[in-house]
């Protein structure tokens, strides 16, 4: 058990009591600004408000009855019964045939020199009146000059001669001029061996001919 202190120790004190501190309100502004409040509302008349149940309903006016005649006849219409937008619509119709009148006139009218002003030619007539150009003969889509099985001549010749001078495409080939079966395989394989494929096979066109003529020369 604790033993109480003895006598004329520190701790024989007496007890300190609480301290109470006391923060004044700050009224003032409050008080200030009712003050305000008051003084605004001094110088505001009062204003009455009447009761809804004290008006007298006796007070109020009917309108005059609409009268039958009124709705039937156009009350801004003229004595033929036409409003402002029939008048708008018939000036817009008689302008519009005015200048339809004004412009037929003026097509009528003679030229300067005194003469009638002629018509424009229609366009159907002056495709009649322009003669059609005659078209030219089918163009081969080889090319000009092509040579194919059945044509014969000295370009046929020319052709054999060349096809000779390249090994193993036209070996042991006639020069007779005349565009053969063994001459159209012959130059189905030069174009086959020099991968030409701007002319049909076997048909010895432009493409062909530029490929044979830089290889064979052109004398």
């Amino acid at each position: 058990m604790p033993t109480p202190p003895a006598s004329g120790s520190p701790d024989d004190r007496p007890p300190l009591e609480p301290i109470v501190v006391l923060r004044p309100r700050r009224t003032d502004a409050l008080a200030e600004l009712f003050r305000e409040m008051e003084a605004g509302t001094r110088g505001l008349e009062p204003v009455a408000v009447p009761d809804p149940h004290s008006w007298d309903e006796g007070e109020t006016q009917e309108l005059p009855p609409v009268r039958t005649e009124e709705l039937r006849t156009p009350r801004r219409g003229d004595r033929f019964g036409f409003g402002p937008g029939l008048r708008r619509a018939a000036v817009t119709i008689g302008v519009g045939a005015a200048a339809l009148v004004g412009f037929g006139c003026a097509l009528l009218l003679p030229g300067r020199d005194g003469e009638a002003a002629t018509p424009a030619p229609s366009p159907t007539a002056s495709a009649e009146a322009t003669p059609t150009p005659t078209a030219a003969g089918p163009t081969d889509p080889d090319g000009a000059g092509t040579l194919r099985e059945g044509d014969s001549g000295p370009e046929v010749t020319d052709l054999q001669q060349r096809l000779l001078r390249i090994p193993d495409v036209y070996k042991d080939g006639s020069t007779n001029g005349t565009y053969d079966a063994t001459l159209k395989e012959a130059v189905a394989r030069f174009q086959l061996w020099y991968g030409i494929r701007g002319d049909e096979n076997g048909v010895y066109g432009n493409d062909t001919r530029l490929a044979l003529e830089s290889r064979t020369g052109t004398g």
